[in-house]
């Protein structure tokens, strides 16, 4: 009889080096923790600070209060209105436009792009972690999907800081109010029909069928050296902002911190992106530019004059 063989147990450096070599499951940990610690922060932020700005003594009736009004809602019809029209959440920082205001809103913001662009970018990060994984297989050399990730993530961080002091002007001219809540319905009309206009443009589809194709992106551009696909990392980035960015503007005109509109946007960003054609994209142009329409016939109605008698 043959004795039985026991395997030594290997120590837990060894566990996890083995589990950083495999490029895809390390792929998953990294969309995963990032775009969770991107939910998570959102979700504090929630809780803790839900109702924290009060409204300004003599400030004019908000914008959603006004449509409610017009449209003749109460009771459930209401609260749902509110709940895809204003922002369920801000920071106090939100009102404050000094440099420590703008670093809250720019930490904000990069939490919105870690929870919302991420998991968009999963298709694509993947492709890479599988690519690798095989080139892994044979013995090659490969640079960790890691690094991809880094490089695309620095590019959405930028447009953070700049969607953050965007925000801040924005606040400064009235525009938004301190809870990030648009206080013009032309301004919200404004956005959604330049958002739904440049889904219909050449550099909007120029980008999104690079986001849709990333498997001849990366056979054009393999390599093994970091340095490299940190690069690739970053014209990934550039290519997705260049797809995304209008519609992450709509944030502004929809309640720059609305859970609801983020995880509706975030869905049709993704969904866009594993699209094989540009109908979806046109779909939802015609869809922004109909609600914009919809704002701006609202705000003219508004201020049209009435006749006497």
């Amino acid at each position: 009889m043959t004795p039985a063989v026991h395997e030594p147990r290997r120590p837990a450096t060894h566990r996890l080096a083995l589990w950083f070599a495999r490029p895809k499951v390390l792929a998953i940990g990294c969309l995963a923790l990032l775009a969770g610690l991107g939910w998570v922060y959102l979700g504090l932020m929630l809780a803790g600070m839900g109702f924290a700005i009060p409204q300004a003594p003599g400030a004019g009736q908000p914008i959603v209060d006004t449509l409610a009004d017009r449209m003749g809602l109460g009771g459930w019809g209401r609260i749902v209105l509110e709940a895809l029209c204003r922002p369920t959440f801000g920071v106090a920082a939100t009102g404050d436009t000094s440099l420590a205001g703008i670093a809250a809103v720019t930490l904000m913001w990069g939490a919105m792009v870690l929870a919302m662009m991420l998991p968009t970018a999963a298709p694509m990060i993947l492709t890479y972690a599988e690519m690798a994984e095989t080139a892994g297989r044979k013995g090659e050399r490969v640079a960790s999907p890691a690094v991809l990730i880094v490089g695309y993530g620095l590019v959405w961080l930028g447009f953070a800081a700049v969607a953050a002091v965007l925000q801040v002007a924005l606040i400064r001219a009235a525009v938004l109010d301190p809870s990030m809540a648009s206080t013009s319905t032309l301004f919200s009309g404004a956005v959604f029909v330049a958002a739904g206009a440049y889904q219909f443009s050449a550099l909007k589809h120029a980008c999104v069928t690079q986001c849709q194709q990333p498997l001849p992106f990366f056979f054009a551009n393999w390599s093994e050296k970091p340095r490299d696909v940190f690069r690739l990392g970053l014209r990934q980035g550039l290519y997705c902002v260049g797809c995304c960015w209008a519609m992450m503007l709509v944030m502004f005109a929809a309640g720059a911190m609305n859970i609801i509109w983020m995880a509706a946007l975030g869905f049709i960003m993704a969904a866009e992106k594993i699209a094989t054609t540009s109908r979806f994209s046109r779909a939802i142009g015609a869809a922004f530019a109909a609600i914009g329409i919809a704002f701006i016939a609202d705000a003219v109605a508004a201020h049209w004059p009435v006749r006497a008698g």
